[in-house]
C-alpha cells in the first residue's frame, strides 16, 4: 500500500512514518522545505517538499498513492500567529482534500484534536460527536482543528473515504522538534519549574497514537471519527511522577489559576524572547482546568486501540532526552 505522511518531521508524524515503513508501507514523507529531516534520512521512505498551503506541491506529491494520512498543521496553544494557524490548519487541510480529490486518494485519514470537540460539563463523559463548529470551542488552535474537522465530514462520499481521529494530550520519545509538554519535562529535569497549577489533562503516548492512526486506515469506518485519549493526571501528580524518574525534586508551590491565566501573556513573551516552547499560557491554564474525561471506547470497540501506562511514556520519555543529551 502506497500512501503519503504530511507533517512527516513532526513528533507523530516522523513516529507514524516509522511505524508505517515497519508495516510494510510505501511511505511518502511530506517536508516543509525549511525543516530538518535528518532523523527521517536513515528510514526507506520517499522524502518530498512541499508546503499544505500550496495546493501543487500536494497534488505532486499524493499522485499515485491510495492513502492520505494527514497530519500538518500547527500546533499553538499561545495567542500569536493566528492568522498563520487558520491558513495552516483549515485551508491547508481544504488543500489537502481537493488535492486527494484530483488525484483519486481512496481514504485520507486526518488527525484532529479532542479540542475541537465541544466541552461538556464537569463530571460528563466526551464522546465522538458529527456536530463541529468554531463557535463552540475556544482557542485558536481548537477553533481551526472544528472548522478543518467540520469541512471534511461534509465532504466523504464513497469514492474518497476520510476517517477522522482525535488524540488527547500527545506525549512519548521521538520528540526531535520540542513541543510545549517536551518543555516541561526538559525543564523538570533541569530543575526549571518553581510551582505548579491546580487542574490536569487527558494525556497519551505517541506511540499508541500512532498505532490508533494506522487502525483508523485499516480499519475505520468512513465518515466516522475516534477519539484517542489515554490516562489523566494532575499537573501535580505529573511533576511528582517526574521527580521519581529524575531525582530532582518537584515545586511544592502551587499557583492560583486565576493569577497564572492573567499572567499567561507575558509567560509567552518571556519564552519568545527565550526562543522555547510556552509551559504555560493563558489558554493552557483555561485548559488545564476543563473537563477532560474523554472516552476512548469507541476507538478499543470498533478498531482494537490500546494504551500504555502512563509511567512507562514519562520512562521512556526521560530516557530519550537523555540519550538526545537534552537531560
Amino acid at each position: 500500500m502506497k500512501c503519503v505522511v504530511t507533517g512527516a518531521s513532526g513528533h507523530v508524524g516522523n513516529v507514524l512514518v516509522r511505524e508505517l515503513v515497519k508495516k510494510g508501507y510505501e511511505v511518502t514523507a511530506l517536508i516543509h522545505e525549511n525543516e530538518n529531516i535528518d532523523y527521517l534520512k536513515e528510514l526507506n521512505v520517499v522524502i518530498k517538499h512541499g508546503d499544505v498551503r500550496d495546493l501543487k506541491s500536494l497534488e505532486d506529491a499524493f499522485r499515485g498513492n491510495q492513502i492520505v494520512f494527514h497530519l500538518a498543521g500547527i500546533v499553538d496553544i499561545g495567542s500569536m500567529k493566528k492568522n498563520l494557524i487558520y491558513d495552516v490548519n483549515v485551508n491547508g487541510t481544504k488543500n489537502v482534500y481537493e488535492a486527494c480529490k484530483k488525484e483519486k486518494i481512496k481514504r485520507l485519514v486526518y488527525t484532529s484534536s479532542v479540542h475541537a470537540i465541544p466541552e461538556k460539563r464537569k463530571g460528563e463523559t466526551i464522546t465522538e460527536t458529527k456536530s463541529f463548529s468554531s463557535k463552540l470551542v475556544k482557542g485558536t488552535y481548537a477553533k481551526t482543528k472544528a472548522e478543518a474537522t467540520k469541512f471534511l465530514l461534509e465532504n466523504y462520499n464513497d469514492d474518497m473515504e476520510i476517517v477522522i481521529v482525535h488524540p488527547s494530550g500527545i506525549i512519548g520519545p521521538y520528540e526531535y522538534i520540542t513541543t510545549n509538554l517536551g518543555q516541561l519535562i526538559i525543564d523538570a529535569a533541569h530543575k526549571k519549574i518553581g510551582a505548579y497549577l491546580e487542574g490536569g489533562y487527558d494525556f497519551v503516548d505517541v506511540r499508541d497514537v500512532v498505532e490508533g492512526i494506522v487502525l483508523a486506515a485499516e480499519k475505520g469506518k468512513n465518515g466516522e471519527c475516534y477519539i484517542l485519549s489515554g490516562h489523566y493526571i494532575s499537573v501535580k501528580d505529573l511533576l511528582q511522577k517526574l521527580e521519581e524518574i529524575t531525582n530532582v525534586k518537584a515545586p511544592k508551590f502551587k499557583i492560583a489559576r486565576w493569577f497564572a491565566y492573567i499572567t499567561g501573556f507575558f509567560a509567552e513573551l518571556h519564552y519568545k524572547r527565550l526562543k522555547q516552547k510556552p509551559l504555560f499560557t493563558s489558554y493552557s491554564v483555561y485548559t488545564l482546568g476543563t473537563n477532560s474525561n474523554f472516552s476512548s471506547e469507541k476507538a478499543k470497540k470498533e478498531l482494537g486501540y490500546k494504551t500504555r501506562e502512563l509511567d512507562e511514556t514519562l520512562i521512556d520519555t526521560v530516557n530519550w532526552f537523555k540519550k538526545q543529551g537534552k537531560i
